[in-house]
């Protein structure tokens, strides 16, 4: 339960913080949640986070289209960022490819609706 509260501060500071990934810290949370208290699996479903973040998802198991091309306009932007400003060549190559990564997976592996 403790890791699920850490997961959620974490993700909410996400939301504020482009830095932190808001939705995979949910997700922690709701997993920890669901195996370790009922009542804070309610309560977590009820937050306004858990409905625009990963309510499609948990209910679904699919992102919708829209909200994929709008997380992926955010993971370019801030890695091209990244990418811009760090200063060895080996760390420019890893974020591309984590990107490139990061895209496969989102489309290719994640089901749309």
């Amino acid at each position: 339960m403790s890791v699920g509260f850490m997961s959620f501060g974490l993700g909410s500071i996400g939301v504020l913080l482009p830095v932190l990934p808001t939705t995979p810290f949910l997700l922690l949370s709701a997993f920890c949640f669901t195996r370790s208290s009922k009542r804070f699996d309610i309560w977590l479903r009820q937050t306004r986070l858990y409905r625009v973040y990963i309510a499609d998802y948990m209910e679904t198991r699919s992102i919708p289209m829209k909200r994929k091309w709008k997380i992926l306009l955010n993971i370019y932007l801030l890695m091209s960022f990244s990418i811009f400003f760090a200063p060895l060549l080996p760390v420019k190559i890893g974020l591309a490819v984590l990107t490139a990564g990061i895209t496969f997976y989102l489309f290719a592996i994640i089901p749309s609706y």
